[in-house]
């Protein structure tokens, strides 16, 4: 079994999340080769889902991830609190089908919870049917049985339904008005052929390949790299590794046995490493695990939106710094949209970070104000930086 040293390991984790190399050719691509994109509204800074596609493609225009999403024929779709591509659809409908998972307590609590609502069901489908694609403002509480669960959704009936509808593929996002959700019935939203699903053995392989190709490397086992509980994921594992598509390996330093992709690993071996400086939302994929992140990159993040301010240690949105194949400080911005400036507050090295690595850096946040439209960045003083980068600061002046 080859050992790869850690800095091969990294490398193979960033060229597979797109983060090196080359641009990608289009955001459809992007979306393709990572299989999902997670989404948020916080827009401190931009949107989750546009934060991570502008670290890999650059500046992009806002109406062309729009038209992919809401335009026939549409060529992404929003599930679950991602954006999938459409084509992978009929690697998603087994999961839709499943749900809600009585063999859990929550599965068999929304089972009963539709059972009892089965005309609350029924009336919202039947609106959609019959006057289409509908905001929830448009629709009414009609639930017999209240949501309760002891949680902040109590009693946001309509709500749940909703969502629990869309996670059992019943409707679907057709577009948003802002921020607002504007629901349709999932077959007008995205064509569903009516034909047999694929075996379980057939999806867990098909979808666990594609989860490897896009992390570069995962744990035997697949450790945190599946979003939801996928049947025969065993044989999924045992077919890629007995192809020869998942390569066994172990990492200079770190405990247990990982699994590589077969072509991520040739491409390196074939030198196609060219390392690139960008910033990283909080939701990347690429530190989205942050037991992952600390591991193989040393790394430890914390999203502290909601931690209160006088226990955060950096900021509510900070952005991880990626230079090649290290993650090497990080950076909490905020975008004024009244003053039209990124107002950078704050920059922290990681105690290993390369002294000269500050001049890209701050290439990185000038090419992040210019597309969100900033007419300015409001960076610390020279002071402020953290000490390893101020030669390099002054250097680059």
């Amino acid at each position: 079994m080859r050992t790869l040293t850690l800095t091969e390991a990294r490398r193979l984790a960033v060229m597979a999340q797109q983060l090196a190399g080359p641009r990608p050719g289009s955001l459809l691509d992007v979306v393709e080769r990572l299989g999902k994109v997670q989404m948020d509204p916080t827009s401190i800074v931009e949107r989750a889902e546009r934060l991570t596609l502008w670290s890999r493609v650059g500046a992009f225009d806002r109406e062309s991830l729009r038209q992919l999403v809401e335009h026939e024929p549409r060529r992404l779709f929003e599930y679950n609190a991602f954006l999938l591509p459409v084509a992978d659809l009929p690697l998603h409908r087994p999961a839709m089908r499943r749900f809600p998972r009585p063999e859990y307590r929550r599965g068999r609590y929304i089972a009963e919870w539709l059972h009892d609502n089965a005309g609350f069901r029924a009336y919202i489908l039947s609106e959609l049917r019959a006057r289409g694609a509908l905001r929830s403002r448009d629709l009414d509480d009609r639930a017999e049985v209240p949501w309760q669960t002891g949680g902040w959704n109590d009693g946001k009936n309509l709500g749940r339904m909703l969502e629990i509808l869309w996670q059992a593929g019943d409707i679907g996002v057709s577009r948003r008005l802002g921020n607002e959700r504007v629901w349709d019935l999932f077959e007008r939203v995205v064509s569903v052929r009516d034909e047999e699903p694929a075996p379980d053995e057939v999806v867990a392989i098909e979808l666990m390949e594609r989860q490897l190709r896009a992390a570069g490397l995962v744990r035997a086992g697949w450790g945190g790299a599946l979003d939801y509980r996928l049947p025969a994921r065993d044989v999924g594992e045992e077919s890629l590794r007995a192809d020869g598509v998942a390569v066994p390996v172990a990492v200079d330093g770190l405990a247990g046995e990982w699994l590589v992709h077969r072509d991520g690993q040739a491409e390196l071996d074939a030198g196609a490493w060219r390392p690139r400086t960008t910033l990283l939302g909080p939701f990347d994929p690429l530190i989205h695990d942050r037991e992952r992140a600390l591991e193989l990159f040393g790394f430890g993040f914390k999203f502290e939106l909601y931690v209160p301010a006088a226990r955060r240690e950096y900021g509510p949105y900070t952005l991880a710094v990626l230079a090649g194949e290290r993650l090497v400080g990080r950076v909490d911005p905020t975008f004024d949209r009244r003053g039209n400036v990124l107002v950078v507050n704050g920059v922290w090295a990681e105690p290993d970070a390369p002294p000269d690595a500050w001049p890209a850096v701050a290439v990185a946040i000038e090419e992040l104000a210019a597309w969100l439209g900033a007419e300015r960045v409001e960076l610390p003083g020279l002071s402020a930086l953290p000490e390893v980068w101020r030669v390099s600061a002054r250097g680059s002046r």
